[in-house]
């Protein structure tokens, strides 16, 4: 699966993308599609037909039917996945995702272009309010990854970022390899006499909405000068789009710097500072840290949390949820009881692919919780989550 991967590297996701296209090069889980579960036309509006546990790795929508999604690119390559896959065990359900960027993702659901959204950033009240009062809207975190900071220095395998560093990095104050407060953290490192170059999101990005979360918790100066959002005004840099334009742009850039989510890092191949965490340990993000960080976000009711600035002496100080943006009513009672089946593969099947693909699996708590509110959803489907989490749809 990893290998097949690849396309994150000479690939942008922003075009349109059908699932079905990219079986050869995202992974390939499930079952091979026969003649008989084919299906041969879209269903009519109003048609969905209630299915029960008999008939096992079927879903019966009375058709072909196709979910349209679009938003963030820090979980398309797990997106990509799952929505492969889930065609594969479900022939007559496609889903096409378009990786634009969280800010894109949010607009476009909220103009009712799309069937679903995706964001990094949970919507605000003041976004939510825009949502026909018809529809209603449900914020589901379907995964969680952490943002870190890539590097571009070829002799520098390691390297440690304090957070007033690398807060004065992208705030331009720092503006050489060999700074003193560099090189102060880095005893014995190769850090060359070399201008840094600072690479940001030019795109609406929830990406960056997370990352400036934190940059303005623990600065105040950034919190004055820049503050947070999916867009801001950088103090110093270049941009690029998406999570894919970060990564290409920093790898052929030495001397470069940026943020991005860890699975596109780790994809890529790109080294990643060990930063300074709240408790002022550096931590090197990997799996284990990721999951013990998530741990320890406290999910409300809503589904909304944020954790700009973890606790914890072993927390990553970057770690976010994604969310999955539905609407509480589809008119169509189809696509209602689709995307059912579509979150319910997401939260069995599509969580034990998750740490493949750089990204953290779901608490069992936050598991059941985001079940409980999506099966609201259309009264023709039951999602099904077991209580280990690892049962797969059987609709």
């Amino acid at each position: 699966m990893l290998s097949r991967l690849n396309v994150i590297k000479n690939t942008h996701l922003t075009t349109s993308v059908t699932v079905l296209a990219l079986s050869l090069s995202l992974a390939a889980c499930g079952g091979q599609q026969t003649a008989e579960n084919s299906g041969t036309k879209e269903s009519p509006s109003g048609s969905a037909t209630e299915t029960t546990a008999s008939s096992p790795g079927k879903l019966d929508l009375g058709g072909n039917v196709t979910l349209t999604g679009a938003g963030a690119s820090f979980p398309a390559p797990l997106y990509l996945s799952w929505f492969d896959a889930l065609n594969k065990k479900y022939p007559s359900l496609r889903v096409n995702y378009q990786s634009v960027g969280s800010g894109a993702g949010v607009e476009q659901f909220t103009k009712g272009t799309v069937d679903f959204g995706a964001s990094d950033v949970a919507m605000k009240d003041d976004e939510i309010s825009k949502i026909p009062a018809d529809k209603g809207v449900l914020l589901l975190p379907m995964t969680a990854g952490s943002i870190v900071i890539a590097y571009n220095l070829p002799e520098v395998p390691d390297l440690k970022l304090p957070r007033a560093v690398y807060t004065d990095i992208l705030l331009g104050k720092i503006k050489s390899w060999d700074d003193p407060a560099i090189a102060k953290a880095n005893a014995g490192a190769k850090l060359p006499k070399q201008p840094i170059t600072v690479i940001y999101r030019s795109d609406g990005s929830g990406t960056t909405g997370v990352f400036t979360q934190h940059l303005s918790t623990i600065s105040p100066e950034w919190k004055t000068k820049v503050g947070e959002g999916k867009s801001v005004k950088w103090p110093v840099g270049v941009g690029a789009k998406g999570n894919e334009g970060v990564t290409a742009q920093v790898a052929q850039t030495q001397g470069s710097i940026s943020y991005t989510e860890y699975g596109y890092a780790k994809q890529t191949g790109l080294k990643f500072a060990t930063l300074e965490n709240k408790a002022g340990k550096f931590v090197t993000y990997n799996d284990e840290i990721g999951a013990k960080t998530l741990e320890a976000v406290t999910l409300p009711e809503n589904l909304r949390a944020f954790a700009p600035d973890p606790e914890g002496a072993d927390s990553y100080p970057i770690v976010s949820y994604s969310w999955l943006l539905v609407y509480k009513k589809y008119p169509d009672a189809v696509k209602a009881k689709a995307v059912e089946a579509m979150v319910e593969y997401a939260l069995t099947e599509g969580q034990k692919v998750s740490p493949e693909l750089g990204y953290v699996p779901l608490p069992a708590t936050v598991v059941s919780k985001v079940a409980a509110a999506a099966d609201a959803i259309s009264p023709d489907y039951k999602i099904s989550v077991g209580a280990t989490n690892n049962n797969s749809a059987s609709k």
